[in-house]
């Protein structure tokens, strides 16, 4: 029998699925949340949040301030035709069960289009209808199901959230009690039989107790709140068998100093609780050094046209532009920043943002934001604001651009934690059984030293510190990926794809030369204006060639992807493109790489370009071609086939003459094969090739063209690093599995002395973040030696 998949988690099933209305669930928890979500049950949710979150009785009249204006306009960073985006805090975000329940926010209301948490700062990017649903309504929907957003105007202008303290102060309190209960407990350890320690022996017993009375319920009520969370959703999380150990250790203690048989376990708790917050402690704070989440600038390496003082053009980085610099975006680009349009004919498309395809027009004086694309002639703007550091990189991995490219990787990190969540359970019980009957004196210290020896939080930490690593080493050379999922991805590929002008071919060498008629000073003006508004590699080229004229506004400017662009006056108009898009059936260079010209339907010649390769192209595929199958796919005609077979590897597909389309079919074709595909290109004609292969690269050269389709970006000047980038990629997905064995082998070895009844466990909670943080260590140390054999 075919195993199935579960419709709400996507685990295996096994042999026995249970269907409810045609979907198949692993177990009945997976089941039940479906039903909320589906039915929009919310009294049912509400009582499952009721522990976490505010009653709706509690939160009437708490957001009234949100429905004034002017506060609203200060908290939505985008606000354009109904649609609205914000960013909301969420304190209580401590799972991935918080995370899936918050990213289906739209499931609750339909007003609510999207919803996408980034874990590490705590926050959620909401996108939603302001006509359907009002900020405030949306707010205090999400108080109701236990996710109370933090809202503080001046963090907000301060671009700053709220600092979460709390595991310090926790840390802090449990480390006091560790303190003083390890203190009280000296009599007992060495058995002192001073008269007036016997006689006060009681008392120092419930002062243990008082001091532990704070580490349990509030040092240590994450852990209870996370696994009763899990419980609840019949999820079995990591937190579970801790909260357990925390628990046993508690009532046993309790319960041996209210029936004098003993001084309890208080010492081993309150150690246990504050090794695990020391632990948890050290891992934040060396998670937020490494920084794994790069800035903006890593994301781009290019540049942005600014016009001057002068009326001249420079290219800028993105992160220099101030509020008042003139900025010019030309067809297809990204509008960087906040801005008020200034000249031109603004078409802006949001779709990167909102998820919206359908464009917007704006005039001189309207507002323009950041994450839009121009999608007609070059238009110019001034900046209102600098760069959002976040912003921008938000945009890349909004949910409207995610494909199914995950790979089974990190599948894998969960699957095994959750099977090692159910194994350590099991041998808990069956350890604390068998050692009820040999020697009941040890079940306590058995039963809770394997609980907590085995945690595995070591597991979970390999792979987002290997890959987080990674990224941060990737871009340092100037390889910049989305996420750690495109390493994944990257180690498996088994297929390339190039494209050929402006991948393998550069614009900053190389000779261009006219064929044709004489052209007007007009039509070099006309050509020149409407060059200046594409980015394609040879129209950039063309515009650096090309005399400098007087800046013309255009009153069409049209681009046709795989074809050519056009632009037209009152009076005039240019087509610059292929042979059959400007109306010329007599081609005389049909062998050589041509951009042809007509001017108001009349063809006048064409500009021919000796194409230049990039420096060490040929030994790249050479290289590449030893575990790799290659390809070129080219829009260009089959003019470079004799200099392609001398340069490429014997044997290599060359395809010409390809569309958009055929290509984004092409690498559909080898997937339905069962390939892995990378494709390289230039991020313009191949975006469609970009976002269907399991690995989209563009090359970056000197075009400031962004592309959410894209998984990554290649500075042009490493691109014959590239075969090093996958071979590290695949030598990272290698530490994380060694990662796997040395935590394996470390919790084989605590399992014995746990069992055996020869680990205590203040010794156990010692080890525990002990094992994580020699996992951080390897992971960072080897990922680190592996970025130093990158060519610099």
């Amino acid at each position: 029998m075919d195993k199935a998949t579960c419709y709400h988690c996507g685990d295996d099933c096994g042999n026995n699925p249970i269907n409810h209305n045609d979907k198949n669930f692993c177990c009945n928890g997976c089941k039940t949340v479906y039903e909320i979500f589906s039915n929009n049950d919310l009294s049912y949710y509400y009582d499952l949040q009721s522990a976490a979150g505010a009653s709706p009785k509690e939160v009437e009249g708490k957001y009234d301030f949100l429905e004034s204006q002017n506060i609203v306009e200060k908290l939505i960073e985008f606000n354009d035709n109904g649609t609205q985006i914000i960013n909301l805090y969420i304190p209580h975000i401590h799972c991935s069960s918080c995370i899936w329940i918050l990213e289906n926010l739209n499931k609750l209301n339909k007003g609510i289009n999207s919803s996408q948490v980034d874990f590490p700062k705590k926050t959620v990017r909401v996108t939603f209808n302001s006509d359907k649903v009002s900020l405030k309504e949306l707010v205090i929907l999400m108080s109701r199901i236990g996710y109370e957003p933090y809202i503080s105007l001046d963090d907000y202008d301060k671009t700053k959230k709220g600092t979460d303290r709390s595991l310090s102060y926790k840390l802090g309190i449990a480390g006091f009690a560790f303190g003083n209960v390890m203190f009280l407990s000296f009599p007992e350890y060495f058995e002192v039989g001073e008269f007036w320690l016997e006689q006060f022996k009681g008392v120092f017993r419930w002062l243990m107790f008082a001091f532990s009375l704070p580490v349990v319920f509030y040092a240590a009520q994450d852990y209870f709140i996370s696994a009763y969370k899990g419980l609840r959703s019949k999820f079995l999380n990591i937190d579970i068998p801790i909260a357990l150990g925390i628990l046993v250790l508690f009532l046993r203690s309790t319960a041996e100093i209210i029936f004098d048989w003993g001084s309890g376990f208080f010492d081993s708790l309150t150690g246990l609780v504050f090794f695990l917050l020391l632990g948890k402690f050290f891992q934040q704070k060396t998670y937020s050094y490494l920084s794994f989440e790069r800035d903006y600038k890593s994301y781009f390496p290019i540049a942005v046209t600014r016009i001057t003082s002068e009326n001249t053009e420079e290219n800028t980085q993105v992160y220099d532009i101030k509020a008042g610099d003139r900025l010019l975006i030309r067809n297809g680009e990204l509008i960087p920043v906040d801005a008020i349009l200034i000249n031109g004919n603004a078409k802006i498309d949001y779709s990167f943002v909102t998820g919206e395809s359908e464009p917007v027009d704006k005039i001189s004086g309207d507002k323009v934001y950041a994450g839009g694309r121009q999608i007609s002639s070059a238009i110019e703007i001034e900046a209102i604001k600098s760069v959002s550091q976040s912003y921008l990189t938000q945009l890349w991995s909004n949910a409207v651009f995610q494909q199914d490219k995950s790979g089974s990787f990190q599948t894998l990190t969960d699957s095994i934690g959750k099977r090692f969540t159910i194994a350590v359970l099991t041998i808990a019980f069956v350890s604390a059984i068998i050692w009820l009957i040999i020697d009941p004196s040890k079940t306590i210290n058995v039963f809770t030293a394997v609980l907590i020896i085995a945690c595995p939080c070591a597991i979970a930490l390999a792979a987002p510190f290997t890959l987080g690593n990674m990224l941060r080493i990737f871009g340092r050379h100037g390889f910049y990926l989305r996420d750690t999922q495109t390493i994944e991805q990257l180690a498996q590929i088994d297929t390339a794809i190039f494209d050929k002008t402006g991948t393998i071919t550069t614009a900053e060498k190389g000779n261009v030369y006219y064929e044709g008629l004489e052209l007007t000073s007009e039509e070099e003006s006309l050509l020149k204006n409407t060059l200046r508004s594409s980015n394609h590699p040879l129209s950039r080229k063309l515009y650096d060639m090309l005399a400098e004229q007087n800046i013309v506004p255009l009153e069409e400017y049209e681009e046709y992807l795989g074809q050519g662009i056009k632009g037209s006056t009152v009076t005039d108009s240019v087509k610059i493109g292929s042979a059959a898009f400007v109306g010329n059936t007599n081609i005389n260079n049909k062998d050589s790489t041509s951009v042809h010209l007509s001017s108001n339907d009349e063809y006048k010649g064409c500009f021919i370009f000796q194409n230049q390769y990039r420096d060490g192209v040929g030994e790249t595929f050479k290289t590449m071609s030893r575990d790799l199958e290659l390809a070129i796919l080219s829009g260009d005609n089959a003019g470079e086939r004799a200099n392609l077979t001398k340069l490429l590897p014997e044997g290599t597909p060359l395809y010409f003459n390809q569309k958009p389309d055929n290509k984004l079919q092409f690498i559909k074709s080898l997937q339905d094969q069962n390939k892995k595909v990378m494709m390289v290109g230039d991020g313009l004609n191949d975006a469609g090739a970009l976002a269907q292969s399991n690995v989209g690269i563009a090359i970056s050269e000197n075009v400031n063209v962004f592309s959410p389709a894209c998984d990554g970006i290649l500075d042009a000047k490493n691109f014959k690093s590239l075969y090093q980038y996958i071979l590290a990629s695949r030598k990272a997905i290698k530490i994380i599995k060694l990662s796997f064995i040395l935590s394996l082998m470390y919790n084989l070895v605590g399992l014995y002395f746990a069992v055996t009844g020869q680990l205590q466990p203040v010794i156990a909670a010692i080890l525990m973040p002990l094992s994580s943080i020699s996992i951080v260590i390897f992971t960072t140390v080897a990922t680190n030696l592996l970025g130093r054999k990158l060519r610099q």
